[in-house]
């Protein structure tokens, strides 16, 4: 008969981690230590593997009003005004239970805004999935859109963009990112740091029951294996409505100066919270149990202090504004008890990684297009490609328009917009990420997803102000996962770098892995940037016919990692090293013409290559073109690279000619017409835009039908 393993493995820790618990206690450990060390040393809560690479990150900048560390980073956008955003991770809850797990992962990014005194005002989302044949994704596929379409639209919150990608390493374990925007007078802002002994710590909103226990140590910190359903009851249940009042109480007391300082309960509930407090600080917390608000009376101490229940925040107060504190709770409706006190008073454990190239390709590949196909048949099959089609089926889930700032709904541009009024000005927002491309060369793909993101905002006019990421990862532990993220950080500090854009905050999520090996490599970025007048905003359709097309930035279109090559089933180790500052220079030359109305449309060259680009900007504008891109073989590139390689750097904008020339573009053709015609040598073609159309909109009824 095979021995129970010690209690302290399966709270997750390491014999050694064990031995040092005991060493620094100098006894063993009781169960509420024992829980309390095992959320604390998770991952999930201490980025033991990726806080040595994390430091790599420029986080410095003359607008950065709050950086790592607090609940959300936050930027100076003028008027005395901050805009407030981060993006973090839900993948293993969602895995697990896609609904609760999607709404909640939207739930708690809320609650990091508003924990440092913002408003929500947007959310957006980037998702991944295994194939869309595939039973099990579609269940994800279906409960994740409907959990973040249900708190969204409950809360009141837009959501106005994100991305969807299909890919089979995502089969097991799907990906849930999750971001948010708030906005916020700078003066009101709060920090999470404890201060004042004697005053008091005061737990907020919805009582405290066993739902999410174990959450962080046994979902976030640990590989997926065939024994999810058990790990059901780890997933938290959210309830929009209480968290409506929460929000609401939380901006009053901070408007009125009642806090000291606000701190979300999410992983590791109480027992994160207090200890993040505690240490921003540099001082002592004493909490009684006794005195939380529970749901569940007969609640254990570990489980209370462990409890991941939503809907919960933790603040520092002073005695002499305690009766305030709870007139106002009462007003909202929402729980307020005083459980601690601030007493008087430094240790970070760090693993170093083991770092090791694969000899190749370790992911599978699927090959779904017929060798031999011709260019037409390519186009069509791009077009309707899961993560390339179109995504109405998802968005139409959610509002994108309550709170009247949204300016830019998903699909009319590149970029989400909203207006601030208040700061007489706007904001636009971009998340992006191609696992397929980092699995191919970390350091070059995390750098693509970097500069992706500025020329999404570019496409609005937006310079860049403050960038948020999620890095999702598969086990760290192993040599393949620790080289994965090492070069993938590498390629993001050199990225913001180059482009002066500072970090402000960010997410790690490890161990995404499941029977089947791990996820590509997938570092989601988003990226905040500010522009001055919203109604100047080119979309990404064609407008009218005569219009010329051009071509603007230092496009070299390369057939590695992309869409094609994935469906011809030749994706392979390697990608081209992007030139940063060239592509800069392009989204400026693009940015300044969009702010001077010299565009009548814009759009950046991405997955599938120049051809989808300019397929999408066609059936946006219901309006076809003529166009040859012969000129890309003077670079270097084949005909089917020319059509369907992707790269950096490509805008594909049309216009006035006389406009563009000035602007440097490649003239590459007319708006006009029912078909989209594409001269690149031998391989030329010519589909009608009735098909394109049918093409690129044909995931949505195959989606609708699947799920």
């Amino acid at each position: 008969m095979t021995a129970r393993a010690p209690k302290y493995r399966e709270l997750g820790l390491t014999d050694s981690e064990y031995e040092l618990i005991v060493e620094k206690l100098g006894r063993e450990p009781n169960d509420v230590e024992l829980a309390m060390f095992s959320l604390l040393w998770s991952e999930h809560c201490a980025y033991k593997h990726s806080r040595k690479l994390l430091r790599r990150l420029p986080t410095e900048g003359e607008r950065v009003v709050m950086g790592p560390g607090e609940n959300a980073g936050a930027v100076d956008i003028g008027s005395g005004c901050a805009v407030a955003f981060k993006v973090e991770s839900h993948n293993h809850p969602s895995a697990v239970e896609p609904f609760e797990g999607a709404a909640t992962g939207v739930g708690g990014i809320l609650r990091d805004v508003f924990a440092i005194g913002a408003r929500p005002i947007a959310i957006l989302d980037s998702l991944r999935f295994g194939e869309l044949d595939s039973p099990r994704s579609r269940h994800l596929l279906d409960g994740a859109v409907r959990g973040i379409g249900h708190y969204g639209n409950s809360i009141g919150v837009a959501t106005v963009g994100g991305e969807i990608y299909f890919e089979e390493p995502y089969e097991h374990n799907c990906l849930v990112n999750a971001m948010c925007i708030g906005f916020a007078r700078t003066a009101d802002m709060v920090r999470a740091a404890a201060a004042g002994p004697g005053n008091a710590i005061v737990l907020m909103g919805a009582s405290t029951g066993r739902d999410g226990i174990g959450g962080a140590s046994v979902l976030a910190s640990a590989e997926l294996g065939g024994g999810d359903e058990a790990k059901r009851p780890t997933v938290q249940i959210g309830d929009p409505f209480e968290e409506s009042k929460l929000l609401e109480c939380c901006l009053e007391l901070l408007a009125k100066g009642l806090l000291v300082s606000l701190q979300d309960l999410g992983a590791a509930g109480l027992t994160s919270s207090a200890g993040e407090m505690a240490s921003a600080g540099g001082v002592g917390i004493d909490i009684d149990v006794a005195e939380v608000p529970l749901r569940e009376a007969d609640m254990e101490p570990f489980e209370i202090m462990v409890s991941e229940s939503q809907e919960r925040m933790l603040a520092v107060v002073e005695p002499a504004r305690m009766a305030e504190v709870r007139a106002t709770a009462e007003k909202w409706q929402t729980g307020s008890a005083v459980i601690g006190t601030v007493t008087e008073g430094d240790t970070i454990r760090l693993y170093d990684l083991e770092p090791a190239e694969p000899e190749g390709w370790i992911y599978g590949n699927r090959q779904t297009l017929a060798d031999g196909a011709a260019p037409e048949e390519e186009l069509l099959a791009l077009l309707g490609a899961p993560s390339i089609a179109s995504k109405r089926w998802a968005f139409e889930q959610y509002d994108s328009i309550v709170g009247s700032r949204t300016v830019r709904r998903p699909e009319q541009a590149d970029a989400a917009v909203l207006q601030l009024p208040e700061a007489d000005n706007a904001i636009a927002v971009s998340i992006d990420g191609n696992g397929r491309r980092v699995a191919c060369n970390p350091y070059a793909g995390t750098i693509e997803s970097v500069l992706e993101c500025a020329q999404n905002l570019a496409c609005v006019g937006a310079e860049p102000l403050g960038l948020t990421n999620c890095l999702n990862f598969g086990n760290p532990e192993k040599p393949t996962g620790a080289w994965q993220l090492d070069r993938a950080v590498s390629g993001l500090a050199d990225a913001c770098n180059a482009l002066g854009v500072p970090v402000v905050g960010g997410n790690v999520s490890l161990y995404n892995e499941g029977p089947e090996g791990p996820i590509y490599p997938t570092p989601v970025v988003a990226m905040v940037g500010e522009l001055p007048d919203p109604a100047r905003v080119a979309g990404s359709a064609f407008v009218d016919e005569g219009d010329t097309i051009g071509l603007i930035g230092p496009f070299e279109p390369n057939l590695a990692g992309s869409e094609l090559a994935k469906q011809r089933g030749e994706l392979k180790m390697g990608l081209p090293q992007p030139d940063i500052e060239n592509v800069a220079a392009a989204c400026e030359i693009v940015r300044n013409a969009v702010r001077a109305g010299k565009l009548s449309s814009v759009h950046d060259v991405s997955d599938g290559g120049l051809a989808v680009a300019i397929a999408e900007c066609a059936i946006a504008g219901s309006i076809g073109c003529e166009t040859n891109i012969e000129h890309l073989r003077k670079r270097g590139a084949q005909p089917t690279e020319a059509l369907f390689g992707e790269g950096l750097g490509g805008f594909l904008v049309s216009g006035d000619r006389a406009a563009l020339e000035d602007l440097g573009a490649v003239l590459i053709g007319t708006v006009g017409g029912d078909a989209i015609s594409i001269g690149a040598g031998d391989r030329s073609l010519s589909v009608s835009l009735a098909a394109a159309e049918r093409a690129w909109r044909s995931l949505d009824a195959q989606v609708e039908t699947a799920v």
